[in-house]
């Protein structure tokens, strides 16, 4: 089978098939990828990795299809509990590689360590000794983290902030590699900190990273034709039309609108976000359904994450939306940037099968890598969320899939579960009640 993140007819196999078909095209064992996915990490590994353990949480593990991002096609893992979003970002996804994919890049990789400096009597002296000994910092710096040094990374530069009422903080940017770097970090931080307050005269504070990576940001950007816009009805597992041809589905949306009146309302939705912080976080947090979900996947700090994404939307001191929207002649233009630190080695992937697996799935090489696809699955999330808001409201997809779940919980089965949610959905009754009625009718029959 020749690599592609495009599996028509993925969402209709059975679990088993897909497992195949994911295990030859990401080229993992499948008998690894059983266990990873079934089994995932035993009660006495998590016993040691968290405290007062009972157990394991699970949450379902899921692939976004059609992905194309800097020319090469990408399976996206994604862990989340939220029906829609894997489906919503499949479409979307499907719509972006028709009109080349998604283009992304790093414009820094550097990660920020603060120590903090109080009881300053003179900020700008105590600031003026702390840059003229840069080479002595740097030079601590490097020697707390000898194996982040051997594999070329370290600490690059340093920064002096006064901050007023005798504090001053020094900041030691650092290129922590493949790593997430949170560990690193915080050592060099540990280092600095004593010989900081010596040079500067102040009493040593806090020693920690920032979560507000700024120098660790990557921007991802993305055209859809506005013709594609009305390409497939409600998304489903493989981000295409329920009948009728893959790539050409016939239907329009059910208010009737046409692909420039969608284009209109995004562009429209986006200014909204940008003029109105309620709208900004509702906004940006269809960004991080998509982003968030690879970051757990792979087991890295969704947390962290989402702390320097918001703190990075608020940099001006208005919140802002972290993705913008335009409509240039005949394309929908998206723009994505946001400060992003994620890692492909250290922390839980050192025990976790199932982190180890995704970063298998997604064919990534280096956590630059893994950065950018996290950042196209939240572009991709948001265009979905703004074409179903633009155009038939964004309950109908979304409770369509979320029908399946009350057929569950309704206690069915097998094909019956997809017989039961078809049929609340069609009468826009998704509830138990209806889901129950169904189902005892089904059985009667």
């Amino acid at each position: 089978m020749s690599f592609t993140s495009r599996i028509p007819g993925f969402y209709r196999l059975p679990i088993e098939a897909r497992r195949k078909a994911i295990a030859e095209l990401s080229g993992c064992d499948l008998d690894l990828l059983h266990q990873a996915v079934d089994r995932g990490l035993e009660p006495s590994q998590a016993d040691k990795v968290v405290e007062n353990v009972l157990g394991i949480y699970g949450l379902p593990f899921g692939i976004a299809l059609n992905f194309l991002v800097n020319g090469r096609d990408h399976l996206l893992p994604m862990v989340v509990e939220e029906p829609s979003v894997i489906a919503a970002a499949s479409n979307a996804a499907r719509m972006v590689r028709q009109s080349g994919g998604f283009q992304a890049q790093m414009v820094e990789s550097l990660m920020t360590a603060q120590v903090q400096l109080h009881d300053v009597t003179d900020e700008p002296l105590a600031a003026k000794r702390l840059s003229d000994s840069t080479s002595e910092l740097l030079v601590r710096a490097a020697a707390a983290v000898p194996n982040l040094i051997a594999r070329g990374g370290g600490p690059r530069s340093l920064e002096v902030r006064c901050l007023g009422q005798g504090y001053v903080v020094l900041h030691i940017h650092v290129d922590c590699k493949d790593a997430m770097g949170a560990n690193l970090v915080n050592t060099i931080a540990e280092a600095v900190g004593p010989l900081a307050a010596k040079i500067a005269g102040a009493t040593l504070g806090l020693r920690i990273l920032s979560n507000l990576c700024d120098r660790r940001r990557v921007h991802v950007k993305c055209k859809v034709r506005v013709a594609d816009l009305v390409r497939n009805e409600r998304p489903n597992g493989d981000g295409v039309a329920e009948s009728g041809p893959e790539d050409r589905a016939s239907w329009a949306p059910a208010n009737g609108a046409s692909g420039q009146t969608i284009a209109q309302g995004i562009t429209h939705a986006s200014r909204f976000a940008e003029l109105d912080p309620y709208r900004a976080a509702t906004h940006n947090k269809g960004v991080m359904n998509g982003l968030d979900a690879v970051c757990i996947a792979t087991g890295n700090d969704f947390r962290a994450v989402e702390a320097g994404a918001h703190a990075y939307a608020a940099r001006s001191g208005r919140y802002q939306p972290l993705a913008t929207w335009s409509l240039v002649n005949d394309h929908l233009e998206g723009n994505l940037e946001l400060p992003l630190a994620l890692g492909i080695v250290g922390g839980t992937l050192r025990i976790h099968p199932t982190a180890k697996l995704a970063l298998r799935i997604a064919g990534v090489q280096s956590a630059d890598e893994l950065s950018i696809l996290a950042a196209a699955a939240g572009l991709a999330s948001n265009l979905a969320a703004l074409r179903a808001l633009a155009s038939e409201g964004i309950q109908r997809g979304h409770m369509s899939l979320h029908a399946r779940s009350i057929a569950l919980e309704a206690g069915a089965i097998g094909d019956e579960v997809e017989h039961v949610a078809e049929a609340i959905a069609a009468q826009t009754s998704i509830n138990l009640q209806t889901a129950q009625a169904v189902l005892r009718r089904l059985r009667d029959a």
